[in-house]
């Protein structure tokens, strides 16, 4: 639990007491290397911290080669089905483990208590809203102005345990092409 505290710690100094009752409404959940941590077509129950592990957001489609992938998250990162989260209606993607991953999550009815009772409480919502916002649109302006190259080449600088980490089926379907289009960018590149 010391890393979302020290996360947090480093946007605003978190009182014992706010701490504690922050804490005891966290939910520590692991989840093995595929496994499913929200489905589709389910109202998103937690907002989680990732301590450990990568996790792919997913739109599913009936055969598995068609699933769009439109996000990733990593250690030290929130995720969630958000807008499901925040709306509590069914969410239209998925949230899957890409390794072994463990995480510390806070559900929905926890966190309205949390934002009542404590100062951290709106910190913690801000900071999870501008987390997954800030992802939300660095992954739309890509979409717009960069080719496919270009975002892989992104990909390729700034997290470049991500093409050793994760499947390149995931990666192409990420950046827009067929796994195929990705084979012939790698040997363009390299």
């Amino acid at each position: 639990m010391t890393e979302i505290r020290n996360y947090i710690n480093k946007f605003s100094p978190v009182s014992d007491s706010d701490w504690e009752l922050f804490s005891s409404k966290l939910k520590e959940r692991t989840f093995k290397k595929k496994d499913i941590i929200h489905k589709a077509g389910v109202v998103e129950n937690y907002i989680s911290f990732i301590t450990s592990g990568t996790v792919r957001l997913f739109i599913p489609k009936p055969k598995s080669e068609k699933e769009i992938t439109f996000g990733f998250c990593f250690e030290n990162q929130f995720v969630s089905a958000y807008d499901s989260f925040l709306l509590q209606k069914p969410s239209e993607h998925a949230v899957q483990a890409l390794s072994n991953t463990s995480m510390l999550s806070i559900s929905y009815n926890d966190l309205q208590e949390i934002y009542n009772k404590t100062a951290i409480g709106n910190l913690i919502g801000r900071l999870t809203a501008e987390n997954l916002f800030i992802t939300k649109s660095k992954r739309l302006q890509s979409l717009l102005d960069q080719t496919a190259e270009e975002r892989y080449l992104s990909i390729f600088k700034e997290r470049p345990q991500l093409l050793k980490e994760i499947s390149l089926k995931y990666i192409s379907s990420y950046i827009g092409v067929t796994p195929q289009a990705l084979s012939r960018i790698r040997k363009r590149i390299s």
